[in-house]
């Protein structure tokens, strides 16, 4: 059973990694690779308003997509934006990331080898990990204009899709642990986390929403 204050909280730091971004044409739109096609399908409908004239999809396999994309979250993603109409051409794959330092890392690379100029970069993420993307992006690829995006959902209609909402919960609270901790061994740049935010991450935490903590003695401050 989940209280009452624990569903304010998960909606506070729902609403807090959100980074609500208006959407304008950017240099080339990097979808970032997970267990969500989701994030393929925003990259297509992105893609096909003129935001972008060419998509990147980076990502291998983890352990939550090893048997749902077994050739890859990257490939899945290609052949999902295939489906929908967009020419092979205006696709571009990096299969190798295992994580979102590497997704940028990788794509940057992958860029620079095919000679795209990169001014700013549409970055596609589960609704999430917007505020993560972006603060891995500021940090690892400093001088883009990183515009972060998502599917367009409320946090119930989000909860509802995966199905499960402790589920949903925990990985906010992951989410935002890393936002607190990873700036200090130089993986995102630091941002501003409000009081409000902070309190309610620290009482889901005391609730048992841990199963996405990474193991340190920073996780509850």
């Amino acid at each position: 059973m989940i209280s009452t204050q624990a569903w304010a909280d998960a909606r506070r730091l729902w609403d807090y990694h959100q980074m609500g971004h208006a959407l304008r044409p950017c240099s080339v739109a990097v979808g970032l690779g997970s267990h969500d096609l989701g994030v393929a399908d925003t990259a297509v409908d992105l893609y096909e308003r003129g935001m972008a004239p060419l998509l990147v999809f980076t990502g291998a396999t983890s352990r939550t997509t090893r048997d749902r994309m077994p050739r890859g979250e990257a490939v899945h993603y290609r052949e999902r934006a295939l489906e929908r109409g967009v020419p092979a051409s205006a696709v571009l794959v990096e299969p190798h990331a295992r994580n979102t330092g590497e997704n940028i890392r990788f794509s940057k690379a992958v860029l620079e080898e095919a000679g795209v100029d990169v001014s700013s970069v549409l970055l596609i993420s589960k609704p999430y990990e917007e505020r993560r993307a972006y603060a891995t992006a500021r940090k690892l690829w400093p001088r883009v204009e990183i515009v972060s995006a998502s599917t367009p959902m409320a946090f119930d209609e989000y909860v509802d899709s995966i199905g499960d909402a402790r589920l949903v919960i925990d990985m906010l609270v992951g989410a935002l642990q890393r936002l607190l901790i990873y700036p200090e061994q130089g993986f995102m740049i630091s941002q501003s986390v409000p009081d409000h935010v902070l309190q309610a991450y620290e009482r889901l935490c005391r609730e048992g929403f841990t199963s996405r903590l990474l193991h340190t003695d920073t996780a509850s401050t």
